[in-house]
């Protein structure tokens, strides 16, 4: 009796650890990274400017009270067209409801609103910016969190490239991000040296199915030299030439640029 008692004791104890153990399995799964990519359309020195201003000196520093750091600002490089005409804010979050609560917090923060005050309460006549574009994302479950770049050159150098990815339908958007994941195409960038920032799903944004991702590098020609190692790479000439993922990017956009001189990326 006491035989069968301890037996069903290690049973029920080994049935305890596996759901604990499977429940933390998932738990771990879930636990992806959001972002918001904030683009602020702007016209003129005046927009970049007054922009710039508010971003130093008031959101960053209040997103910091929010518990919200290592926040990326970036400009087109000079010899893109858009140069001078938009300003990207990366913010990464823990959890979505960083994003959803994010209004009401600044809206009580004081310091925020004073330091602000150019900006938030600007003439109708006058605006700060011709528009704000926000797409939110979800990072991808193969590099759930963000990664600061290990760069050695000069910052004013530096260039971070922002890439748009979309598909045709939603079947053929996700052969493409389990091509990145699954199909190991992080590996490569990894293994190349690229320093992404962030691989990400779209959860909301103007293009749509849409992933997008962040790589960094010293400098231009560094930028040139990786892309030149990476289209010669035996395993991405081989997982590029798969069936399964052929014609699974519709249209591509890409980004190049630098970092504000205050970005924290």
């Amino acid at each position: 009796m006491n035989y069968i008692k301890s037996l069903v004791q290690i049973l029920g104890a080994t049935l305890l650890l596996l759901l604990m153990s499977s429940t933390s399995a998932n738990y771990l799964a879930a636990k992806r990274e959001y972002y918001e990519i904030k683009i602020y359309h702007i016209n003129g020195k005046d927009q970049e400017m007054r922009v710039d201003q508010f971003l130093q000196k008031a959101y960053l520093p209040a997103l910091h009270r929010a518990g919200i750091k290592n926040i990326g600002v970036y400009k087109p490089i000079a010899k893109d067209t858009t140069a001078g005409k938009r300003i990207y804010v990366f913010i990464p979050l823990r959890k979505l409801e960083q994003l959803s609560a994010l209004p009401a917090l600044l809206d009580k923060d004081a310091t925020f609103q004073s330091e602000g005050a150019d900006y938030l309460k600007t003439a109708w006549d006058k605006p700060a910016y011709v528009r704000i574009e926000s797409i939110v994302l979800q990072a991808f479950k193969d590099m759930p969190f963000m990664a600061l770049p290990k760069l050695n050159g000069p910052a004013s150098e530096r260039v971070y490239e922002l890439r748009s990815y979309e598909g045709a339908s939603e079947q053929l958007y996700q052969k493409k991000v389990h091509m990145f994941n699954e199909g190991q195409e992080i590996s490569i960038f990894t293994r190349l040296g690229f320093n992404a920032v962030f691989y990400a799903e779209v959860l909301s944004g103007r293009r749509m199915p849409n992933l997008m991702y962040m790589t960094s590098f010293d400098n231009i020609e560094s930028r040139d030299e990786h892309w030149k190692s990476f289209g010669a790479d035996p395993f991405w000439k081989k997982i590029s030439a798969l069936p399964e993922y052929q014609h699974t990017v519709s249209k591509a956009n890409i980004y190049l640029l630098h970092p504000a001189a205050y970005s924290e990326i």
